[in-house]
């Protein structure tokens, strides 16, 4: 529910996240005991937010509130407070649509851009778990079950023509964020910009070949193209490992203060990206030669079951819950129409998963040239390691964004990625 204390925004610390939420009925009574006797703990690794963790003796909370800036730069970056309220819209939706896959809002405050949530314990970051090698037996059904609820759901198979531009309009204003992203994601790797970084000396050479390949240049243009102009459903708008929270048993998708109507392939590329970015940093984080070959088929096992299970539950909502403005099934009633429109739910499939394909190739690409890197490459201690890992990951990106058509299907992108997890790259530092 949205808080009723209004009032100028203030940043929260301590002593005033205390009074704060000791003003607040239901959060004081959930957390129990005396405010002075809370903990908290400021737990915020991430490029945008404070995050706190706060305990009584009766249960905790997590409280996010939005900075007037970029945390991970300062305040030579500003941005938009309003980011807070489109995560808020974005969670809302998302606990409908899929229940129990987002942690449950318990208290909003637009005017300080702060939301109280579940405390999620004994969660971790996924990203995390798959640095220490940890297979998670939930994920694939828990994160298909996420992305084909929301994408289809918010979707014009799902929604008349005016309920979904409704939707868009909703979240239009969130369009700072995605600046961010087409700025970081779709043009910075691929031209001189101050904020970017990589594994020097070592990538100078691939980063400067980043730069002059018009192939890749057309490519991720293209890719950008899409996003801006293609408002196909709700996306998270950030999905990666660093935005789910797991256990053994269960998983949980946080932080969808990116949301905003854009192309399918984005967010399903996305979660594809991070999962081939943990295969090739796995090599990294070995001890001994080979000990984390099991993790690695785990892991190129989960990216063919994500595709084949989200390709699977959409189709399957199509089939039963198409109750949208596209593809009338007044077209399509009569004895060749269902074969017909079958074959055409094939070949919708087959677009978003060329879009998927392109879009995991960028997300990679940004992670190792852009701005936000990832615990993956940079918990990998040696530089020359680390930068094999990196540079594996960049000539699978290549192809998929360049050659997207030499991918029919998942198992093809494992396979390359096989492939590529044992060529060692030549570095002029060397």
């Amino acid at each position: 529910m949205t808080g009723d204390r209004a009032g100028d925004y203030r940043i929260l610390h301590d002593a005033a996240l205390r009074d704060y939420l000791a003003g607040v009925p239901d959060i004081a009574a959930l957390l129990g005991a005396e405010p002075a006797s809370w903990s908290i703990t400021e737990v915020g690794d991430g490029n945008l937010n404070l995050v706190f963790i706060v305990k009584g003796d009766r249960g905790g909370v997590a409280v996010k509130q939005a900075l007037p800036y970029v945390r991970l730069v300062g305040e030579s970056w500003p941005l938009p407070l309003s980011r807070a309220h489109y995560e808020y819209l974005a969670l809302s939706r998302q606990a409908q649509l899929a229940p129990g896959l987002v942690p449950a809002l318990l208290h909003h405050n637009e005017a300080l851009a702060l939301t109280v949530m579940e405390l999620l314990e004994p969660h971790i970051i996924m990203r995390r778990g798959l640095v220490a090698g940890t297979h998670y037996p939930r994920f694939v059904g828990d994160i298909t079950t996420f992305m084909a609820q929301n994408l289809f759901f918010t979707s014009d198979l799902a929604l008349s023509a005016a309920e979904k531009k409704e939707g868009i309009a909703a979240f239009a204003g969130n369009h700072a964020l995605c600046k961010i992203t087409e700025d970081l994601i779709f043009t910075d790797p691929y031209r001189i910009a101050e904020q970017n970084r990589w594994t020097t000396p070592y990538l100078d050479t691939l980063s400067a070949d980043l730069r002059d390949d018009m192939d890749l240049h057309v490519a991720v243009s293209r890719l950008k193209l899409k996003f801006m102009a293609s408002p196909e459903a709700l996306l998270h708008g950030d999905l990666h490992t660093g935005s789910i929270m797991v256990t053994a048993t269960e998983t949980r998708v946080i932080d969808p203060e990116f949301a905003f109507y854009g192309p399918m392939g984005f967010d399903v590329g996305a979660v594809i990206a991070n999962l081939l970015m943990a295969f090739f940093a796995s090599a990294g984080h070995e001890r001994s030669p080979g000990e984390r070959r099991a993790f690695e088929g785990w892991v190129l096992e989960t990216v063919e079951t994500v595709w084949n299970e989200f390709a699977r539950k959409f189709l399957d909502l199509w089939r039963t819950d198409a109750r949208g403005d596209a593809y009338p099934a007044t077209l399509f009633g009569g004895g060749k129409g269902g074969a017909r429109l079958e074959a055409e739910r094939q070949a919708y499939m087959q677009r978003l998963f060329a879009d998927t394909v392109g879009f995991a190739g960028a997300k990679i690409n940004r992670r190792i040239f852009g701005l936000a890197h990832n615990i993956d490459f940079e918990l990998i201690e040696d530089p020359r390691r680390r930068a094999v890992s990196e540079a594996r990951s960049v000539g699978l990106a290549r192809t998929l964004m360049v050659d997207t058509a030499e991918f029919p299907d998942i198992a093809s992108v494992t396979a390359a990625a096989r492939e590529l997890s044992s060529w060692m790259p030549e570095f002029t530092a060397d």
